[in-house]
């Protein structure tokens, strides 16, 4: 596994010391003072502080009340999760892994090294037979209308939702930030939208939808309330809605093998979390959010890639580069994180291995 780029070490690094430089400086200023103070005698610092002039006293206070003032003032505000729920399925929607094979069969133009192939997936995949498939996909052949879609979107973030609200206690009126998150199903108009209309939200609530994110949706999503929060009232209350529409993503029958992939590994599900700025009823507190992006890069870019194969026909491509990107990414992530919650000995012991690494 490649070690991350030197750059982004680097940029997270200045941006620990950036954002910690008015505590950075008063801890030397400190330092420095109790040190001068420690060479003298406790007669001669008393005597010392008799021949300083009032003016001197009142400007080291003044300094030392603004370096406060201004390290609180640069303190985000702390950000905390309430509540989470997940989508609860009903049983109409189980699909055991023996009934998907059977209507994968069922499909025209689905050949038998496809479904072998898909079956092989299935059994390697660990998904047992009670995962579950929105209705409109169990029929043969399937169905993705637009309509199908919208109904799906609506059983799992309105089910999720309610749920919400019930466990927290909390009414839709005091959502003050909506923020869903969906690959691939992006409807007009959107899903925070529908959110807004099902629960007659107040006429100042912030809504955004996420699109076309894949795996880290979830996380933009919560990164993006984290900065709205942070700015918003105290005590501010966000809702976050992250789901896969599976009935929008078609189920493609080609013979490319890399695009079979998704219609074996998607499924039906969802989750709805309140964050707020609030402690009261909090359950935890958000402390960092860390992301690392590598779509510059060729391979990562192109590792999930929405295509149309040689005849035409619309799929995602997962290539085999899906796993080692994820890998690369996620060590680079760890080293983003690391620096900020792991202690300076930890510290000290990753960059000495990192070190012995490259020798």
């Amino acid at each position: 596994m490649n070690s991350p780029p030197s750059s982004i070490k680097r940029y997270n690094y200045s941006q620990l010391v950036i954002n910690n430089s008015v505590l950075t400086a008063a801890v030397l200023t400190g330092t420095i003072f109790l040190l001068k103070a420690a060479q003298l005698g406790p007669a001669q610092l008393l005597a010392w502080f008799h021949s300083v002039r009032h003016a001197h006293l009142f400007s080291v206070t003044f300094l030392a009340i603004a370096l406060g003032t201004l390290y609180l003032m640069q303190r985000s505000r702390s950000v905390y999760l309430v509540d989470y729920t997940c989508f609860r399925h009903t049983s109409d929607c189980r699909i055991p892994l023996a009934s998907f094979v059977e209507h994968a069969r069922q499909v025209p133009s689905t050949d038998d090294k496809s479904i072998q192939f898909m079956k092989r997936m299935l059994e390697n995949s660990g998904i047992g037979d009670q995962s579950y498939l929105p209705t409109a996909t169990h029929y043969i052949p399937p169905s993705h209308t637009l309509s199908d879609a919208r109904d799906e979107a609506e059983q799992v973030m309105f089910s999720s939702i309610d749920d919400l609200f019930a466990r927290t206690g909390i009414s839709a009126e005091a959502v003050d930030i909506v923020v869903t998150n969906c690959t691939v199903f992006s409807p007009v108009p959107s899903l925070a939208d529908m959110i807004v209309s099902k629960y007659k939200l107040r006429s100042d609530v912030r809504s955004v939808h996420i699109s076309g994110m894949g795996c880290s949706a979830g996380m933009i999503a919560v990164e993006a309330v984290k900065s709205l929060l942070q700015v918003a009232p105290q005590g501010a209350h966000a809702l976050v809605v992250s789901t896969e529409i599976v009935s929008f993503l078609k189920f493609y029958t080609g013979r490319n093998l890399s695009m079979l992939l998704p219609n074996v590994l998607f499924r039906m599900g969802g989750a709805a979390v309140l964050l707020s700025t609030s402690r009261s009823k909090s359950r935890f507190k958000l402390m960092h959010t860390a992301r690392t992006i590598t779509a510059a890069q060729d391979r990562s870019y192109q590792c999930a890639f929405q295509q149309e194969d040689d005849k035409g026909e619309v799929g995602v491509n997962l290539s085999r580069d899906l796993v080692a990107v994820a890998g690369d990414t996620l060590q680079a992530n760890v080293t983003a994180i690391g620096s900020l919650v792991l202690p300076l000995s930890e510290q000290l012991q990753f960059v000495l291995s990192l070190i012995a690494r490259t020798l």
